[in-house]
């Protein structure tokens, strides 16, 4: 277990909690600004819908690019960090820039770009995670980034909340962001010089791999995409819960909050599973989730309370060790496109899931509740014979 590959993951999961919590804080109050500058429901619908979608469509691209830009032998790393100072750079410095903008059409476009940074820096980032994941553990490795990221997200808009408790408004908010903004950038560079090539973590194989993607990863996509289509959004939980004369409006942000403290728990627990008992920990994480649906759209505050922890575990499993094994089953030259690909797929699945989803709840909630457990179902039996086939080869 290399020290090295160690300090490497903690000072990315370092620029990822400052990254989160800048974007995150943002995002607390994006709608509420937009409005403020006279923007319509529309308008702030379309900025969201529409910013996700173009960060999770720029994936497939960037990690294609990052891969390409990388072969350098001498080098092999710079393409990767190229990118990913690139996204991280667009991600967070535009941020700051909000308390200037006039206008709700400056604000959109500053926001578009927010998402834009996002989509350019994610694949890349992942593989060079997964370069040292692979030497302490690739479970242990994304489920540790992914629990500093999540107190990122946690302390980014509580500290928005202070400065506008304080009085100083939603200007005032995005200009504080812009410390966390610059502190995640400085420790980018100062990961960028003391590991150049992180790519070196991770030994040579032993032949060279075969062109392509491995079948492997075509099936295990498609149980991600299963998983992600059956895993409903949490505003349209909290749009059935401010409905429901059991929950009032000020319980929803808690209920957020005990999710992503779950989350951030989840991500190191399954990630420590993961590297024990490999795809049966995400199996057994994608079981326990299915069953959040029936409890978060039950109408009862203290089975919401319990569907929520188990919402809190499926996110923690899918934002960690789902990507974890990506890295194990994709060869290092091709690994950038695998998580572009694999990124944009869940995506938009979630997306294409939503959206099914909220058109279900204003027809029959049984039938939501239906489609979640189902899809996520379907997913698992997937997952499980995909691990019980490995198993044989391996046997």
């Amino acid at each position: 277990m290399s020290p090295s590959a160690w300090r490497f993951i903690l000072l990315l999961g370092i620029v990822s909690l400052c990254a989160d919590a800048t974007y995150e804080g943002a995002r607390s109050i994006s709608g509420a600004f937009l409005g403020s500058l006279g923007a319509s429901g529309t308008v702030v619908g379309l900025v969201a819908g529409g910013g996700e979608l173009l960060a999770y469509g720029l994936r497939l691209g960037v990690g294609y690019w990052s891969d390409r830009l990388s072969r350098d032998p001498l080098h092999r790393s710079r393409g990767h960090w190229q990118l990913t100072t690139l996204g991280y750079v667009i991600n967070t410095a535009v941020i700051p820039a909000l308390a200037w903008a006039g206008s709700w059409p400056w604000a959109a476009l500053l926001l578009l770009a927010e998402r834009t940074g996002k989509g350019i820096r994610t694949p890349p980032r992942d593989v060079l995670l997964s370069h040292a994941a692979l030497q302490v553990g690739r479970g242990l490795g994304f489920g540790l980034h992914e629990t500093l990221d999540q107190i990122g997200a946690v302390g980014g808009p509580l500290l928005v909340a202070a400065v506008l408790k304080v009085g100083y408004g939603f200007r005032g908010g995005f200009l504080a962001l812009g410390i966390p903004a610059a502190i995640g950038l400085g420790v980018l560079g100062l990961a960028q010089w003391l590991y150049p090539s992180p790519r070196d973590f991770e030994p040579e194989p032993e032949m060279t791999s075969a062109k392509g993607l491995p079948r492997v990863f075509w099936l295990y996509l498609l149980a991600a995409a299963c998983v992600a289509m059956g895993f409903a959004d949490f505003p349209l939980i909290a749009f059935h819960l401010q409905r429901q004369s059991g929950s009032d409006g000020a319980g929803i942000p808690l209920l957020y909050a005990l999710a992503m403290g779950v989350d951030a728990l989840a991500a190191l627990g399954c990630g420590w599973l993961f590297d024990r008992v490999g795809l049966w920990s995400l199996l057994g994480a994608v079981a326990v989730s299915a069953g959040f649906a029936p409890l978060a759209f039950s109408g009862t505050y203290a089975l919401t309370v319990l569907g929520m922890v188990l919402w809190g575990i499926g996110l923690g499993a899918q934002e960690s060790i789902m990507k974890a094994a990506v890295a194990g089953m994709v060869a290092p030259e091709t690994r950038g496109f695998a998580f572009g690909l694999f990124t944009s797929v869940y995506g938009l699945a979630w997306f294409v899931g939503s959206a099914l989803m909220g058109v279900l709840y204003d027809f029959s909630l049984t039938g939501l509740v239906l489609f979640s457990v189902v899809t996520q179902g379907l997913g698992a039996a997937i997952l499980l014979a995909l691990v019980s086939r490995r198993q044989a080869e391996v046997g």
